[in-house]
């Protein structure tokens, strides 16, 4: 208890000392989520979408594939983008290992699973005479998926949501491909971690506190981004 006390001041400490590496590793975690998190919705929710509204010959093979990525171990996810990314892998070549880059492709492959699995589990949710009505007002295609995304709007930011929470807590994919080097690919998870093992456990705490934060205020947001949806 005294440990989690003086991890506790200790966070707040480094949070108005304006130390400059513990914001950079503030930044670099968020900038790795961040783009991860794009990336993944960028690519997630048009496949969801896809997959709910369209049948097609193998979407049961995909959506098994999706959910089992679901429940993919993130350190089998950073195994699978090391033996990509080292020398003697087929992207060797563009030299991501141990770089910010790395930590994104393997966020990337951890959220992309949840954000069009979810999308597509909510798109599904949708009634089907929505899209007749779209249709008979003249709707192209383009406009009747985006009819029924913006009813599905609730899930969808369920499944941004699922999605952010797998990565910005992520530590074994990470470290695996990003190696945690100080300065470079050091984040929040990753300096847990080190700090935890080094037996420095007040710092450790302060830099889990200041995850959770940052953590809460995200979901905080997109809390309210929901119930927004909802009126």
């Amino acid at each position: 208890m005294n440990e989690f006390v003086t991890g506790l001041a200790q966070a707040i400490q480094l949070i108005l000392s304006g130390d400059p590496a513990l914001y950079e590793i503030i930044w670099l975690s968020l900038q790795v989520t961040g783009i991860a998190l794009v990336i993944a919705m960028l690519l997630g929710i048009p496949c969801g979408a896809a997959l709910g509204l369209y049948r097609v010959r193998t979407r049961g093979f995909i959506t098994v594939l999706l959910y089992t990525g679901m429940g993919l171990p993130p350190v089998v996810v950073g195994l699978f983008v090391y033996l990509l990314l080292s020398r003697s892998g087929p992207l060797g070549s563009l030299g991501w290992l141990f770089t910010p880059s790395a930590m994104v492709a393997a966020q990337v492959i951890i959220a992309f699973p949840l954000t069009a699995g979810l999308t597509m589990t909510a798109v599904q949710g949708v009634d089907p005479a929505l899209r007749i009505q779209a249709r008979a007002l003249g709707a192209t295609q383009l406009q009747e998926v985006w009819t029924v995304l913006t009813e599905a709007r609730i899930g969808v930011i369920a499944a941004i949501v699922a999605a952010f929470g797998s990565i910005i807590s992520e530590v074994g994919a990470v470290m695996l491909v990003g190696g945690n080097i100080e300065g470079k690919t050091r984040v929040l998870t990753t300096a847990i971690v080190l700090n935890t093992r080094t037996g420095d456990f007040e710092l450790a705490i302060a830099l889990g506190l200041i995850l959770l934060a940052i953590a809460f205020g995200i979901n905080g947001a997109m809390l309210v981004l929901q119930r927004n949806a909802v009126d």
